[in-house]
């Protein structure tokens, strides 16, 4: 193959794969066109209508995060909502945001005895926008080697869903949640209906969902069954051996014991008495 050979064949892969990547483009713009956004605007409408009835409604709700070091942080959400979105070409993003307004009186207060200790907890309570730290003590160089903790504040809780012709999903992060931190899920574009925003709605209020539960096929279904069934006949006969082993050990031991019992016991060796000479010894040994 001459060089214009090699350099046409080389010009036409490289052709080749820029219209592939042009191909798979238009494809993913043409399901954001017509499955994710009008998901989002589906989502965005949903979200009002909640947050509208939430207000309204005004249900009252504990919500409890564990902090590590001090304990469970005791709240309840403050049903003024912020809902936003934002829209370009391309690309949708939701963001619901509101607090948690931290219940004092239902929250321990801890004290913290040592500087690292109390660093680590002041560091966690700054994090997530709280205050409380009480009574602080100090060491001759100024440093806090104990305080008392009593959580107070607001804890900001953020839901956000985000969607691109560049990607093939919807993007959901939701901040201090479940817990402190936070979560992030990704949906298909089918997934977008109204099973799905009512997992979010649920998850949303902190009521029981299955957001965060993934779907199972039923031949991965049948393959836990199975394995199941197989641990538990597993687990019955480790049962059974170990039974008949404890069985097999103490037979035995009585059968050890009986024969201790009936066995003849050893005639005792003569010894030289005490105090007799090596003379005396030798003696006896030539009787022998």
């Amino acid at each position: 193959m001459g060089l214009l050979d090699e350099l046409e064949q080389q010009a036409q892969q490289r052709k080749a794969s820029a219209d592939d990547a042009e191909k798979r483009k238009s494809q993913r713009e043409e399901i954001f066109r017509t499955q994710l956004e009008p998901g989002m605007n589906a989502l965005h409408e949903f979200l009002g209508k909640l947050v509208a009835n939430l207000k309204l409604l005004q249900p009252k709700k504990q919500l409890r995060f564990a902090l590590v070091g001090y304990g469970d942080i005791v709240g309840y959400i403050e049903h003024e909502y912020d809902l936003k979105s934002n829209q370009q070409p391309g690309s949708r993003e939701i963001v619901l945001g509101f607090h948690c307004q931290v219940a004092s009186e239902e929250c321990p207060t801890v004290e913290v005895v040592g500087a690292s200790k109390v660093r680590t907890v002041a560091g966690a309570f700054q994090r997530y926008h709280l205050g409380g730290l009480l009574e602080p003590k100090k060491d001759g160089n100024g440093e806090v080697i104990s305080a008392k903790f009593n959580a107070k504040g607001r804890i900001p809780m953020t839901a956000s869903f985000f969607a691109d012709a560049d990607g093939a999903a919807v993007r959901m992060n939701f901040v201090n949640f479940d817990a402190l931190g936070t979560a992030t899920k990704n949906v298909a574009p089918a997934q977008l209906n109204e099973a799905t925003f009512d997992a979010i709605g649920r998850y949303l209020m902190r009521e029981e969902s299955n957001l965060f539960q993934e779907a199972l096929s039923d031949s991965f279904r049948a393959q836990l069954r199975t394995k199941v069934q197989q641990d538990q006949i597993k687990r019955r006969w480790e049962s059974k051996i170990g039974e008949q082993q404890k069985a097999d050990l103490a037979r035995i031991k009585r059968e050890q014991s009986l024969a201790g019992r009936f066995a003849k016991p050893a005639a005792p060796e003569s010894k030289p008495a005490a105090g007799a000479s090596w003379l005396d010894r030798i003696k006896g040994l030539v009787k022998k």
